[in-house]
């Protein structure tokens, strides 16, 4: 594979001959008609556009930034050009995902669909792979007795290799989304699970375990499965049949590869070996890349960790550990005295001390958990990798809150307590201690984008009408031209919301009320009435962040440069529907819910008849609804919590009359398009917890440096979040309805402007009998 082609000297990137930019873009054109057609779908402009863009950024090396809203097509958007380029230039491209739905989607509908459409076009037929963490796959070697059987405690403990991979969570996508089945906590319940997937792993051609369906418990997964530091590697006598080392060996000779963004964190942790070489890479819902790279790069120590390695090394290295054994006690002595929350100044001398004395002790260890090359017994064998993998982690942990990046500030340390992950057998309450970077964009940079072109997209990547937050977060740093998005000033736009309200619009009437009040965004500079959530600072202007991306002309000349497109949506929503601020409510404060919250929450729904998503900050917040809502109304209520979350959102989606409340997983993902969904209801602005350790440093950091740490980090986050719950009213062109957000600061705060410019173009009001009315038209007609 070779690197991607820099511009010539003195060329700009995008300043190809126009004879062929042309003939690719009408190439490419010609392709996609091919793949909608062949999905029986319709052609769409801003879908084209994409594409276009997309092959146009892939040839000249540029980063893309893709803003394509829901409904335009976005995955046959980008894999039309990356399958293209792919065949034509033999060069590799890695597609990333960030949740299972959509990783199903693209490797079971949408690629194929596409390679079949456009390989009589093309050379040859595009041959394509799909790459998961090692712990997704079924373990031959373990199934056939290859690794000793697990004690009871480890169930509880599962380990985290030193790749930050924590087996049966971190790499595996089914976690984002609330896939699987069953719990499986009782012994006669998870030794029935265990027995099928013996069974299973006899007939399965792949091992993955999203392909078994029904799903499992974690616990059971675990008893049949290893993560990539546990595996015996080349040593492995089943090593021709392993299923990780099969879909790796595909993987390094496909044209396209799928993988996740739990992959690309581990990639960006700079792991060798994690991805096959590649000169694309291709970031689907972008928005969450940061986040899970951050997830990936965290890092945690307990006493519970501490004795699970050392019980490993007892049991299957038959060493004792008695330094170890004592770093345990002291660690925990400490942990007991430390106060929760985060060490602004570093780890407290008494817990340097006793971190250093684990790292000790663990090293040490590692020195004798090593196979001597004699022959041993399968178990044996097995055993002994596993005690070696979890001393390994152990270390590396212990070493990197104790070195040189939780001393400097480059790496964020904090002490929690809570459940321990066990369900409560080991009791709640544990204290743990947690490491993770200042910042991720440096790792994207460096171990994601360098040496190759990245195409970025979601639904949600312009905040406050800029690329530049996203795009600083990704690690991009000069944009090469400025799309009109960007070139218009976060603070002072336009106000908008005047005019007629839509309601009519939205109930097919051919009239509409008129002289609603104004309810659009205030330019910065007007009074601020607003108050502090949390202690966010309330009248933060927007405008001040208006010049912080990066346009350093000294930049090395390998950084690539990068641009932002908006290719819009189908959906015209200033006609489907009305974005609700509730400005006469009080701002919220620290109850989960006030009485005037409810009274509004209450109304809505009634006009509304249900058809109800309602999206809380807090799980207090949501269930302190639904039970009120319970009381008060004659409509089903659903939150989160009283089953699985697909089964949740099925029963919503089927029944019309009903309403479902719950927290972060409804605000992404959730597609439910048509009558059961017309009211989608926001409690309050969702600003990060003031005490949550990583965005706390890193605003601290911002300001520290001259900028705004809240804008920058707060009103960032909450302005992403609150575009991804807002996405979840308008699915399809046929849907109508309201966002209504119960957090007057929209309306009255400084920083509210730069808010509500990142939702979609609905039309905005603040009057309550309108919308009332509306969402009673709207439930008549359904």
């Amino acid at each position: 594979m070779t690197s991607p082609k820099p511009a010539p000297a003195g060329q700009a990137a995008g300043d190809a001959p126009p004879a062929e930019r042309q003939q690719v873009a009408a190439e490419v054109d010609t392709l996609l008609d091919l793949a909608v057609g062949r999905l029986g779908g319709a052609r769409r402009d801003g879908q084209h556009a994409m594409a276009r863009a997309v092959a146009e950024a892939i040839g000249t090396g540029e980063h893309l930034l893709v803003q394509a809203g829901t409904g335009t097509g976005k995955s046959l958007g980008y894999l039309v050009p990356a399958v293209r380029h792919a065949v034509r230039e033999d060069e590799r491209v890695v597609v990333s995902t960030a949740t299972l739905a959509l990783q199903r989607q693209v490797v079971t509908r949408d690629l194929p669909l596409v390679a079949d459409a456009v390989a009589p076009r093309l050379p040859r037929a595009p041959r394509i792979a799909l790459l998961k963490g090692w712990h997704n796959y079924v373990c031959l070697q373990k199934v056939s007795g290859g690794y000793p059987t697990e004690d009871p405690s480890a169930l509880f403990a599962l380990p985290v290799d030193a790749h930050g991979e924590h087996a049966g969570a971190a790499d595996h996508p089914a976690a984002d989304d609330g896939a699987g089945s069953g719990r499986g906590d009782r012994v006669g319940d998870l030794g029935a699970q265990v027995l099928r997937l013996r069974e299973w792993a006899e007939e399965t051609g792949t091992g993955d375990r999203d392909d078994l369906v029904p799903g499992v418990s974690d616990r059971a997964w675990r008893q049949v499965s290893v993560t990539s530091l546990e595996c015996l590697g080349p040593r492995c006598h089943m090593i021709e049949e392993c299923f990780p080392n099969r879909a790796r060996n595909l993987a390094k000779e496909a044209d396209v590869v799928v993988t996740n963004h739990a992959m690309l964190g581990i990639a960006a942790s700079g792991a060798p070996g994690v991805l096959p070489e590649h000169d694309v890479l291709v970031v689907d819902e972008a928005h969450e890349l940061t986040d899970r790279v951050t997830a990936q790069a965290t890092v945690d120590l307990s006493v519970a960790s501490v004795e699970h390695a050392a019980r490993l090394a007892r049991r299957h290295g038959g060493v004792p550990t008695t330094d170890l054994d004592a770093a345990s006690v002291a660690l925990g002595a400490v942990l007991a005295e430390l106060p929760e929350g985060r060490f602004r100044d570093g780890l407290p001398d008494a817990a340097v001390l006793a971190v250093g004395a684990v790292r000790d002790a663990a090293r040490g260890l590692l020195t004798v958990l090593k196979p001597d090359g004699a022959p041993a017994q399968a178990a044996a064998e097995g055993g002994m990798k596993m005690a070696a993998s979890a001393m390994l982690a152990l270390f590396e942990i212990a070493d990197r809150m104790s070195g040189d990046a939780a001393r400097s500030g480059r790496d964020v340390l904090w002490c929690s307590r809570g459940d321990d992950g066990s369900g409560g057998f080991r009791g709640s309450g544990m204290s743990r201690l947690h490491a993770a970077p200042l910042a991720v964009n440096g790792l994207i940079r460096t171990h994601l984008l360098a040496g190759r072109s990245a195409v970025m997209t979601s639904a949600t990547l312009s905040l406050g009408g800029t690329f530049v937050p996203v795009a600083r977060s990704l690690g991009l740093e000069r944009p090469a031209r400025r799309d009109a998005a960007d070139a218009e000033p976060l603070a002072g736009a336009a106000a908008a919301g005047a005019g007629v309200v839509p309601a009519a619009a939205l109930a097919e009437q051919p009239t509409a009320p008129s002289g609603l009040p104004d309810a659009g965004p205030r330019a910065a500079g007007t009074a601020d009435a607003g108050t502090a959530d949390g202690g966010t600072p309330d009248g933060e202007s927007p405008g001040e962040t208006a010049g912080a991306a990066s346009t350093s002309a000294t930049r090395a000349d390998e950084e690539r440069a990068w641009r932002g497109l908006d290719v819009g949506s189908p959906f015209d929503y200033r006609r489907q529907g009305i974005l609700y601020i509730a400005s006469r409510l009080p701002a919220p404060g620290r109850e989960p819910t006030t009485d005037a919250q409810l009274d509004e929450i209450a109304a809505l729904v009634t006009a509304a008849g249900g058809r109800t998503l309602g999206l809380f900050s807090s799980r207090r917040a949501a269930t302190a609804a639904a039970e009120a809502m319970r009381e008060r109304l004659d409509v089903p209520v659903l939150v989160q919590g009283d089953d699985q979350l697909p089964t949740l959102v099925r029963q919503f989606a089927e029944d019309p009359a009903t309403c479902l409340f719950g927290t972060l997983s409804l605000w992404q993902g959730v597609d439910v398009p048509g009558a059961a969904c017309q009211l989608v209801l926001i409690d309050r602005i969702p600003f990060p917890r003031p005490d949550d350790p990583v965005r706390s440093a890193r605003s601290e950091a911002v300001q520290a440096s001259g900028g705004n740490g809240f804008m920058q980090v707060a009103a960032t986050h909450a302005a992403l979040l609150l575009a991804q719950g807002a996405g979840r009213l308008i699915r399809s062109t046929q849907d109508r309805g309201v966002v209504a957000v119960l957090d007057p600061r929209l309306a009255t705060a400084r920083y509210g402007d730069f808010l509500a410019r990142s939702l979609p173009d609905f039309w905005r009001t603040t009057d309550r009998a309108a919308v009332l009315s509306a969402l009673e038209r709207l439930a008549a007609l359904a």
